[in-house]
């Protein structure tokens, strides 16, 4: 495989083990991504997987709580999307010079299910893609420049999406950013009602709930009043439903909990069925024929190769059908405070849980400070580790001894995020809570043995 010039196949792809893969991944993806993941213990090689379960090439079963960042409402290989797929297997992909019926069904179909008069679509392959013509749409509509974002929020790697981001760890080394995009504080209507007046915002972009900002949620009446100032100052309001959309927080879409409409709603992960690739925005039909419909020349600015192809819309109509016939929102709001109460007990044994907290299946356990471990940590080169890769340690040893999936989210590290598949079953739940307190319950004196037996210990606690 070292020879220059010769290629791999699919075929050798299914045959590679877990070193090779990671050699592999070293040499020609990201070192340091493989590095990590080989240190914390989160590089199995996995072959199968459906429902909340996969299993690796060494026959160990696993359930995923991972659920793939929210993409996995349905969880992983759905036998109705991936149907759906079958049925459309020799039909075009993509044409340009035809108009995409798929994509059009699918339009139609999330106009029916959003709320309010949300009812014009555009699609492209992701949710920081949708962020982008999101961002874009609010700019060509109000004629303004100024974005607002939330501290905390995550809304994607790319450029635009990356400048209303608010985590300046991922914004620094690529600045400077798009220009006039201005943070405040999530669950603060006064700071955006001040940022409001000072600034003639094109739009307000902001998550229902921060996912990637450690499930943090909104005080009650927040979008509401969110909702009024964005309307009395003539900016738009983009929800970013994303990670939070088809039922994951135990409604439909989250801003139905408040009974709030936004002007633009993002739609990505599991719109794909866990499947595909795919993300949208839907915005009002007013809003997009101003800004892309009134000519024959706009219409063109508003293109993406394979955005609405043929195959993935496919698969989203099949998605969106699925978690509405299977009511997956009544399943995530009764399974949710199931599982979220069950964890809040672990919450009251063991002292290393700071807190556990979230809405519907959408749920985050942060790991406390506690005992003075993360103060001995913090000495020299373990100062980074302890405070950005402790919640992976501890999802390293969940995954390879306890049979649990689990990993941090990108602007709070020290959370560690559930999001199983909405049909997750109970016992799946409760499999899930058992193995936590296995997990600290084995461990529960390991903050005291890491302060007497020195750095070396953290490790042969983790890795064993």
């Amino acid at each position: 495989m070292s020879e220059k010039n010769k290629l791999l196949t699919v075929d050798d792809a299914l045959k590679l083990n877990r070193k090779e893969i990671l050699d592999i991944y070293k040499n020609h993806v990201n070192q340091g991504r493989a590095t990590l993941s080989a240190l914390v213990g989160i590089d199995a090689n996995f072959v199968k997987a459906e429902g909340c379960k996969v299993w690796d090439d060494a026959g160990n079963e696993y359930l995923d709580f991972v659920g793939g960042y929210g993409s996995l409402n349905l969880g992983h290989n759905h036998p109705a999307v991936l149907e759906a797929l079958r049925k459309v297997d020799t039909v075009p992909v993509m044409l340009q010079s035809a108009l995409a019926k798929f994509a059009a069904v699918l339009a139609y179909n999330l106009a029916q299910i959003t709320p309010g008069d949300l009812q014009n679509c555009w699609f492209g392959s992701s949710g920081t893609e949708a962020v982008e013509a999101a961002l874009k749409l609010a700019r060509i509509y109000t004629g303004k420049k100024e974005f607002i974002y939330c501290l905390g929020g995550f809304h994607g790697k790319t450029m635009g999406s990356l400048s209303v981001t608010g985590k300046k760890k991922y914004q620094e080394p690529f600045e400077p950013l798009v220009p006039g995009c201005v943070p405040i504080p999530f669950g603060d209507p006064e700071a955006l009602e001040k940022a409001l007046k000072e600034h003639d915002a094109a739009a307000f972009i902001v998550e229902p709930i921060l996912g990637e900002g450690g499930v943090i949620t909104p005080p009650e009446g927040y979008f509401k009043e969110v909702r009024r100032l964005c309307s009395s100052y003539n900016t738009l309001l983009i929800l970013d439903e994303i990670q939070t959309g088809f039922g994951r927080t135990g409604t439909l879409f989250a801003c139905e909990q408040e009974g709030i409409v936004p002007d633009v709603m993002l739609l990505a992960k599991s719109l794909g069925g866990g499947v595909v690739p795919i993300g949208a925005y839907i915005t009002t039909a007013s809003i997009m024929k101003k800004a892309y419909g009134s000519s024959i020349d706009r219409s063109t600015m508003l293109t993406s190769t394979f955005g609405g192809n043929n195959r993935s819309a496919a698969a989203a109509i099949a998605a969106v059908d699925t978690i509405v016939r299977e009511n997956l929102a009544r399943q995530a709001a009764e399974k949710g405070p199931y599982f979220l109460n069950k964890l809040k007990v672990l919450q009251e044994k063991y002292s290393i849980i700071k807190e556990v907290r979230g809405r519907g299946l959408l749920v985050g356990m942060e790991l406390a400070e506690g005992e003075g471990l993360l103060d001995f940590l913090s000495a020299g080169s373990f100062k980074k580790l302890s405070n950005e890769f402790l919640s992976s340690m501890i999802g390293g040893e969940l995954q390879t001894n306890y049979g649990v999936l689990t990993l941090f989210t990108l602007n709070n590290p020290n959370v560690l995020r559930l999001e199983p598949p909405l049909n997750v079953t109970y016992e799946q739940l409760d499999f899930a809570v058992d193995a936590f307190d296995k997990l600290f319950s084995r461990h529960k004196s390991f903050l005291k043995i890491a302060l007497q037996s020195g750095k070396s210990a953290i490790f042969s606690i983790f890795r064993k």
